[in-house]
Parts: structure tokens; C-alpha cells; sequence
């Protein structure tokens, strides 16, 4: 097991959501967390100062993670603040849903430089900071829609699908020669707001086709981040599905 005591992460969209969940968690286990933002910096504040009431220390940063310049700068203000990074959540996502007939040129980029391409763009800095950890950690965040689809969802799904790819391949790079584990969880349908806001009929529908006939909450996806950083220095390459038993 590891200690996570006074560990630093960086969690990209961490402001809102499952990110903000993942950040709260880590900082109840002593993780100093770097919350990542776009836009809402109100989110952000908000969740510094709820980290801070809790006896944890954590610090918004605002960036662009799908580009490249926003990602190293966010980066490197982690390492300057707190001198270290030993865990990367990559979590920041958007969707545009509509069917491939009807999708833009700009719907289909959007969704791959934000769900896809900002991943290159965090990794690819924070790495040597990874390795020279005594424990780094690489936590990916796809979706059940990157494992068997959705309806007006090429975009999201090809991103999420991609993410499960560079998972693997990144972690077998790593595996032999760093103490670097890097893996994927990814969630079923999950209580956050962009769910809560699907009309009550459709959601409904949704929820009969979960096993446990009900939405995941956004801790559950938290704790299963907080279990690869403590727990998983042997777990390396894999997807960690918490979905309540919609696809096995």
C-alpha cells in the first residue's frame, strides 16, 4: 500500500463532477491536489476552499488542456507550487452529441482535443516528474462509450476508445524500467449534472439496463482512483469498470 500523505496530483477538470469527487477524495487520503479549470473559476475556488476545510491543501489553476502550451504551463505551476507531482488524473471532458450525419468538423475536433489529444498534452510534460516519483501514477478517465458505443456519440466514443489504447501502450512502456503505473477507469453511468439533466423518461429507460438499477455516483468513481494510487503498484494497463454491471 502506498502512503499518500503529502503525494501531489494533478486532476484536469477537477473543478466539477466526477473530477471534483476524485480531487476531494484524494485530499481526505493527504494528496495536495492541483485542480485543473477552464472556464469556471468560481467551481474551482469553491472547491480549494473546500479541500482547505477538511485540513487538505489544493490550488486551482486555470488551463486549456487541449492545448499543449496551457497543459505544460499547468504542469509545471503544479511542480512549482508544491515542488513535486506523483499522480496525473486525466479527466477533463466535454461532449457534442449528435449523429455522424448531422456532425461538424468543429464537433468532431472539439471532443478529440479535449477527451483525447489533452492527454498527449499532460502526460507528455508531467512524465519525467512521474518517474522520478517513488510511486507515479497515471489514471485515465474513459467510459463505457469508449467500451461498446453510442447513439450520437462517434466523437465521445472515439476519443474514450483511444484513451483505453494509449493506456495500455503508455503503461507497457513504462512498466519495466519506472515505478509508473498507468491505467484507465472507466465509469457506467454516473449521477452527475450533465446525466441529472437527460429528460426523466429517457433516464428512466437507462437505469433499467443497469444491473443494479441505479446511476453510480461520482465518489464511487473517486474511490476506484484512490484505490490505483494506494493499492495498484501491481496493476498496470488495465480498465477499472465501475458501471453496476451494464457491460462485463
Amino acid at each position: 500500500m502506498a502512503e499518500l500523505k503529502n503525494k501531489v496530483a494533478i486532476v484536469t477538470g477537477g473543478s466539477r463532477g466526477i473530477g471534483s469527487s476524485i480531487a476531494l477524495e484524494l485530499a481526505k487520503e493527504g494528496v495536495k491536489v492541483v485542480i485543473n479549470y477552464n472556464s469556471n473559476s468560481s467551481a474551482a475556488d469553491k472547491m480549494v476552499a473546500e479541500i482547505e476545510e477538511i485540513g487538505g491543501e489544493a490550488y486551482a489553476v486555470q488551463a486549456d488542456v487541449s492545448k499543449s502550451e496551457d497543459a505544460a504551463k499547468l504542469v509545471q505551476a503544479a511542480v512549482e507550487k508544491f515542488g513535486q507531482l506523483d499522480i496525473l488524473v486525466n479527466n477533463a471532458g466535454i461532449t457534442r452529441d449528435t449523429t455522424f450525419k448531422k456532425m461538424t468538423e468543429e464537433d468532431w475536433r472539439k471532443v478529440i482535443d479535449v477527451n483525447l489529444n489533452s492527454v498527449y498534452n499532460t502526460t507528455s510534460p508531467a512524465l519525467d516528474h512521474l518517474i522520478a516519483s517513488e510511486a507515479g501514477r497515471v489514471i485515465n478517465i474513459s467510459s463505457i462509450i469508449g467500451q461498446f458505443g453510442g447513439f450520437g456519440q462517434t466523437n465521445y466514443s472515439a476519443a474514450k476508445a483511444g484513451l483505453l489504447g494509449f493506456t495500455k501502450s503508455l503503461a507497457l512502456e513504462l512498466a519495466a524500467k519506472t515505478n509508473v503505473t498507468v491505467n484507465a477507469i472507466c465509469p457506467g453511468y454516473i449521477g452527475t449534472e450533465m446525466v441529472q439533466a437527460i429528460p426523466e423518461n429517457v433516464l428512466e429507460k437507462i437505469v433499467a439496463k443497469v444491473p443494479q438499477r441505479r446511476l453510480g455516483t461520482p465518489e464511487e468513481i473517486a474511490k476506484g482512483v484512490v484505490f490505483l494510487c494506494k493499492d495498484g503498484a501491481y496493476i498496470t494497463g488495465q480498465e477499472l469498470n465501475i458501471n453496476g454491471g451494464i457491460y462485463m
